[in-house]
């Protein structure tokens, strides 16, 4: 029988009034491994197409919601105009990270290769200090890169969201997605939220 925890109340009552501290039952203390989403955002030029980007926005929504329902961390990194930019790095998910939603714009080049490799780089460094920390990735994009030089896969498990929209798609994402070795799916496919 564990001494630390909370008490457990029921179970101390069941065997009838406690009279000293050693009749009290404690609740074993679970301490689940804290699990951190990393949600890379492409957030280029050519999202604006078809309302890419505002359908993004939407399912960005609901992931923070679920991260934030869930306690987990969130580290958020936008690939949009020249270099990619931390939003959040592994703080608990938060409704602030709304106003950044609402204010997020598509414009400029796709620094998604930067991206990538600069949340590889945080991973590694990550993983390395919280070993029993369990790390998702969620890639949402719509793979709209001319070319790429051979990808190493991430460390964690992920999902890449192809949001690439329009009568010509290129089906660059799923590639990417290979690559990457994490699972495709495009955004049409999804449950409406």
């Amino acid at each position: 029988m564990t001494r630390e925890g909370s008490v457990n109340w029921p179970g101390t009552l069941l065997n009838g009034r406690p009279r000293q501290r050693d009749d009290l039952q404690f609740q074993a203390r679970t301490r689940s491994p804290h699990e951190l989403w990393l949600v890379i955002v492409d957030a280029s030029a050519s999202t604006r197409r078809h309302q890419a980007l505002s359908d993004a926005k939407g399912l960005l929504a609901q992931v923070f919601d679920d991260a934030y329902r869930q306690r987990a961390r969130l580290a958020l990194l936008t690939a949009s105009g020249t270099t990619p930019s931390w939003q959040v790095q592994g703080l608990k998910a938060s409704s602030g990270l709304h106003a950044w939603l609402d204010q997020l714009g598509a414009g400029g080049g796709t620094p998604l290769l930067a991206a990538l490799s600069e949340a590889e780089q945080w991973l590694a460094t990550r993983q390395k200090r919280l070993p029993a920390e369990q790390q998702r990735l969620l890639l949402v994009t719509d793979g709209r890169l001319k070319e790429w030089p051979i990808l190493s896969s991430l460390k964690c498990p992920g999902l890449l969201i192809d949001i690439e929209r329009g009568p010509i798609r290129l089906a660059r994402a799923k590639q990417l997605a290979a690559e990457l070795t994490i699972d495709y799916r495009h955004i049409d496919e999804l449950v409406p939220l």
